[in-house]
């Protein structure tokens, strides 16, 4: 059974938002705010913790010495923070979603309906939205791909290691969408649907449930752009996943994205990356790990065979290991 410890992490160069307000009245989890250069350094919030640059500086991570600032990775100083404080669940969100009423996430483990396996990508808001929206990660060579996933649904058991939630009214897109219709979509409610082994779709760190088993693969990419790095990270998640039975899982929206201002044209240019590498990186990943392997140990290789590939540079080999040995310290 997983610990009961319940942890959402957030990172922020605001003062404290609605949201983090919100979230932070939920009494059955502690909320912990990372800040970076930009964050006041005076920063508060009632029954939030938050990590200041400084209060970082203090910790005891080697992680610390790693990470560039102004950047969405500084996040992994929040994790680690849960993790020494015995977290079983991390939940990852930002502070512009505004959590619902009913916000929460199913069991991770249950009878679901699923996605069979070896369908490849599939767009998995098309069972929630008639409206022509795909999510940030998608290759761009299966957005007018027709797919009836309704009809293709089984039912059966799943271990479920990660459920991504949606988000209401300004979903996670790409820039492409936000450039060329911009719609706001607010998805209909179903029941949770989790995918197959070899059906892939991309996830965030939007409303994003990992269960303790996994905290390893809630590595963020370091060196990459700010708006490919929680894509790459859930990229390079799947394949590993598979390896012990575990899946991914979507479940309704419940929180509504009150999206921070964005110049979607810098958005495009910092997803240059995630177009061009996106399809490539499940089976690069698939190619380098193996049960043989921890989770820990096969998220390095992972890593090191996209290294080869120039899709990270090499200090991000660095940046994992560094990653590794603070978990690895903590029993994880």
């Amino acid at each position: 059974m997983q610990d009961s410890k319940k942890f959402i992490v957030i990172t922020s160069i605001f003062d404290p938002t609605p949201s983090v307000r919100a979230f932070s009245q939920r009494k059955d989890y502690t909320t912990v705010v990372v800040g970076d250069k930009k964050t006041n350094t005076d920063w508060h919030c009632d029954n939030v913790v938050f990590l200041s640059v400084e209060a970082q500086h203090e910790m005891d991570f080697s992680l610390k010495e790693m990470l560039p600032y102004d950047h969405y990775c500084r996040k992994m100083m929040g994790y680690l923070y849960s993790i020494a404080q015995g977290a079983g669940t991390i939940i990852d969100t930002d502070d512009d979603n505004m959590p619902e009423v009913n916000w929460d996430f199913p069991a991770p483990e249950g009878h679901f309906s699923g996605v069979p396996g070896d369908q490849g990508f599939v767009n998995i808001y098309r069972l929630y939205t008639h409206q022509p929206v795909w999510p940030r990660g998608l290759p761009l060579d299966r957005i007018n791909k027709t797919q009836d996933l309704e009809q293709q649904l089984t039912t059966g058991d799943y271990k479920v290691g990660i459920w991504q939630g949606l988000a209401n009214g300004d979903p996670d897109v790409d820039a492409i969408y936000r450039l060329t219709n911009d719609t706001p979509c607010y998805f209909t409610e179903r029941p949770p649907v989790v995918l197959g082994k070899n059906t892939m779709s991309p996830f965030n760190s939007q409303n994003t449930r990992t269960r303790k088993e996994l905290f390893p693969l809630l590595y963020l990419p370091a060196f990459v752009s700010i708006r490919f790095t929680d894509i790459l990270r859930g990229l390079v998640a799947q394949p590993i996943m598979w390896l012990y039975d575990y899946h991914l899982g979507f479940t309704n929206a419940t929180v509504v994205q009150q999206r921070n201002p964005h110049d979607y044209f810098k958005d495009f240019i910092d997803e240059i990356p995630m177009y061009r590498h996106a399809g490539e990186v499940i089976d690069i990943v698939k190619a380098a790990v193996s049960e043989k392997y921890t989770i820990g140990e096969n998220l390095f290789l992972a890593y090191s065979a996209l290294e080869k590939k120039d899709i990270v540079p090499d200090r991000e080999l660095l940046t994992v290991k560094a990653w590794l040995k603070d978990l690895e310290r903590m029993g994880n």
